[in-house]
């Protein structure tokens, strides 16, 4: 009788036991669901923010770009919040998307400087002619979007100069016709030329940011590669080579080459 007891009451606990996961589980399942069906928003990600709680700011934030896609706004405030994480090479890696969107967002340009200073690798200073530095200049003060919107008033503004021209009687009129006709002509080429550059760089991606600590640049894909040299996070490179999967051959700014694993480094 006590023997039938014992593997009666056994049997209960058993029971019990299997109830009682049961009712985690769906507790778990039910946190989960109420979770994925909650619809954040950027205000929620900003206060989150203001008020210090960055590491559910940038929770939101990122569950933002995720639902939305990709925010040159969204990604200027993932990058601030990283920087008061301490988080650097994320934070650079944010400021670079967020510049990649909109590259005349001069506070992302600032804090992008910002956080590099605290990068253990500095930027070579590389030299560039006067032009160079000017052209790169002025195609930043606007979006991809923008110079193509650009390309297009002017391209309207030529063939209004054109008709013009056509119908138009006076010789003197028709000389200032034909400069502005010129005019339009090149600014339709230029702003195409730019538009075409930035919308590249968004379509190729071929800048990334080393998040690891540090990491080994070889000689060869492989771990029994010739070590070149090391890199620390918040280092930016640019993929020369993205055919294989675990490696990826990266160049840096002052032209040295080499291969490190694909999960040291993230594409802007």
């Amino acid at each position: 009788m006590v023997i039938c007891q014992i593997v009666h009451m056994k049997h209960l606990i058993y029971v019990i036991g299997l109830f009682l996961c049961s009712l985690a589980s769906q507790s778990v399942q039910a946190s989960t669901f109420a979770d994925s069906t909650r619809v954040y928003t950027k205000s929620m990600a900003d206060s989150a923010y203001a008020g210090g709680d960055y590491a559910t700011a940038i929770y939101i934030y990122e569950q933002l770009l995720e639902a939305n896609g990709e925010s040159a706004a969204i990604y200027y405030n993932l990058g601030g919040a990283y920087y008061k994480m301490d988080e650097i090479a994320r934070a650079i890696l944010n400021y670079e998307r967020a510049l990649l969107l909109d590259p005349s967002n001069a506070d992302a340009m600032f804090n992008l400087e910002l956080a590099r200073s605290k990068a253990v690798d500095k930027n070579a200073v590389i030299s560039e002619l006067f032009f160079v530095r000017w052209y790169r200049e002025f195609a930043a003060i606007m979006s991809a979007n923008a110079w193509s919107r650009v390309a297009i008033l002017c391209f309207i503004i030529l063939i209004s100069c054109l008709t013009l021209f056509i119908f138009s009687k006076k010789r003197k009129t028709k000389k200032i016709i034909f400069i502005f006709a010129l005019l339009s002509l090149l600014c339709t080429a230029l702003a195409n030329v730019i538009a075409s550059s930035q919308t590249a760089k968004l379509l190729y991606r071929e800048g990334a940011i080393v998040v690891e600590p540090s990491v080994t640049v070889r000689s060869t894909p492989s771990t029994n590669g010739t070590e070149l040299f090391i890199l620390h996070e918040g280092k930016k490179v640019k993929i020369k080579d993205d055919s294989m999967k675990a490696w990826k051959e990266i160049e840096i700014e002052d032209g040295n080459i080499g291969w490190l694993p694909a999960e040291s480094i993230e594409r802007i």
